[in-house]
């Protein structure tokens, strides 16, 4: 009989490097929130990748930073709680972009982390030519010595197959540690939240993203019909960033609410009726008790 592996894994690398798209490819569906903006993760976010041969349940966490504030400390902290306890510590270089300042921090952060094993992952494989792969894949193996270096594109469903191989074969032998057709241990509260707050951030300002936090009121199913009320806030910090998220004659907020409901859709298998608010909660990255009540 064949050894069954199982373990948890978790990506690091700068932000924008691909780690929570990379984590839907393997999973086989959205489980992570994607966006251009740093710091769009901000929680520990596991998705159950299932094989005959193994289980590998990737944790989704923020990108590791010099935080500003509050919320970035507790995110730093959360990182570095979930890498203290993986197996596997995959990082995340892109192919397209030189190793730079942001990359030599985070690698000699892997050091405090002597339990984990180390593999490279040279994500956004295709959009660079050969040639200049197999330079970025030189530049990384002169980091440190590690497991492996797997090139992956998570856009063109490249080498993931080869990846979640390497992954599970550096896992402890262990029986299952989730049922078969898990693929994440969030609510579905909190996965609509996220979905909500992904639409939010399209297009938004720098200083904006950071800003924004979601909550449901209330959920529930319209009796005889397959219809979901769904009534949720959106917090910002500041008068100004309400403005901005309304747009104008509440413009943007349209867009949000059409963008997030069609996304909800998708994962709840049924029409939804979304009302949105939003609402300010001052300074509320700094401020504890604020946190807590939005949930960090």
């Amino acid at each position: 009989m064949t050894e069954h592996r199982a373990g948890f894994a978790s990506f690091v690398g700068r932000p924008n490097v691909g780690k929570s798209t990379l984590t839907n490819a393997l999973v086989g569906e959205k489980i992570a929130i994607t966006s251009a903006k740093p710091q769009t993760t901000r929680r520990a976010i596991r998705g159950i990748v299932h094989r005959d041969f193994g289980q590998l349940v990737l944790v989704d966490t923020p990108g590791l930073h010099r935080p500003r504030t509050l919320l970035g400390q507790r995110l730093n902290d959360l990182v570095e709680q979930t890498l203290g306890d993986v197996d596997v510590i995959g990082f995340c270089i892109p192919a397209n972009e030189k190793i730079g300042p942001g990359d030599q921090f985070i690698n000699e952060q892997l050091n405090e982390f002597r339990r984990a094993k180390l593999v490279a992952i040279v994500t956004k494989s295709e959009l660079v030519s050969p040639e200049a792969l197999a330079n970025q894949l030189l530049a990384v193996s002169e980091l440190r010595d590690w497991r492996a270096i797997v090139p992956v594109s998570a856009v063109a469903e490249d080498q993931l197959e080869v990846l979640t191989k390497v992954l599970i074969d550096l896992m402890p032998e262990s029986p299952a540690l989730y049922p078969p057709e898990s693929i994440t241990d969030e609510t579905l509260e909190n996965r609509i939240c996220e979905l909500i707050r992904e639409a939010s951030l399209e297009g938004v300002r720098d200083e904006l993203p950071h800003s924004i936090a979601v909550t449901i009121d209330e959920m529930s199913k319209r009796k005889g019909q397959n219809l979901t009320d769904i009534h949720a806030n959106i917090f910002v910090e500041r008068d100004s960033q309400k403005g901005i998220i309304i747009g104008h004659k509440g413009s943007r907020l349209i867009d949000v609410g059409k963008r997030s409901r069609l996304e909800i859709e998708k994962l709840i298998g049924h029409k939804v009726f979304l009302s949105l608010r939003v609402k300010v909660a001052s300074e509320w990255q700094r401020d504890p008790k604020q946190l807590g009540k939005l949930g960090f």
